[in-house]
């Protein structure tokens, strides 16, 4: 049995249980013979089912399919509130009359290495003077799950650091603090009511390429709720 945290026989259920459930749901159903597996199949999960043949193969359950729907909508959610801070971040960042752009795929070469990076929320200063654009970028977090997993990612970090003078991760409030952060980078806290700045990310001198201006050129810019796009 499977409450609504996900909890079964006593042990919480990870995201790891969550992908081979979906992974054995979509295969033909052939076993792993591992932990994951054997979890599985002690909290009703999974079955094993053998054919005309002998040959055993596994089966998702009544209640495992209950379980990925659960998980399906807790996802959705997740992405909904997510996106929903993604879209109220960067339109605060142009209100504070910075240019702002959100979903961006812009190439980093953190130690010689070209990655693809695409930081939830860009945004540059409005002004014509190259050094005085201070491009800041914007993680946004609303699950400590998923804030946990990116923490352990330290060549995305260093990706943003050599695109950005600042990076800042923005936390839904209660899923994390200031100490949960490196410190070459911000922490924001999002509240129902206000976005605030625990602790101002270090700065950096960074000069955009040609390939940067080009790609921000292309992308759609967000605006201020106050604002009115121009027209073309």
């Amino acid at each position: 049995m499977t409450d609504a945290s996900g909890s079964t026989l006593g042990i919480r259920l990870t995201r790891a249980h969550d992908r081979r459930l979906r992974a054995m749901y979509r295969s033909a159903g052939w076993p792993c013979l591992d932990g994951i597996e054997i979890e599985l199949l002690s909290y009703g999960l999974m079955e094993r089912v053998t054919d005309g043949r002998g040959a055993e193969y596994l089966r998702v359950t009544d209640a495992g399919i209950t379980r990925l729907a659960q998980s399906l909508h807790q996802n959705r959610q997740a992405f909904d509130a997510h996106e929903a801070l993604v879209d109220r971040v960067a339109r605060e960042m142009a209100g504070q009359g910075r240019i702002a752009w959100r979903g961006l795929t812009l190439l980093g070469k953190p130690d010689d290495v070209w990655q693809h990076l695409r930081p939830d929320v860009f945004s540059i200063r409005n002004t014509t003077v190259e050094d005085y654009v201070e491009p800041l970028v914007h993680e946004i977090k609303v699950q400590r799950a998923d804030l946990l997993c990116d923490l352990r990612k330290p060549e995305k970090r260093a990706g943003y650091r050599a695109l950005a003078s600042g990076c800042y991760y923005v936390l839904a409030e209660g899923i994390g603090t200031a100490d949960d952060i490196p410190p070459e980078c911000g922490v924001m806290i999002a509240t129902p009511t206000q976005i605030l700045v625990i602790r101002s990310a270090p700065r950096s001198a960074i000069r955009l390429s040609f390939h940067h201006w080009m790609a921000l050129t292309k992308a759609h810019r967000v605006y201020a709720d106050d604002a009115v796009e121009p027209l073309l």
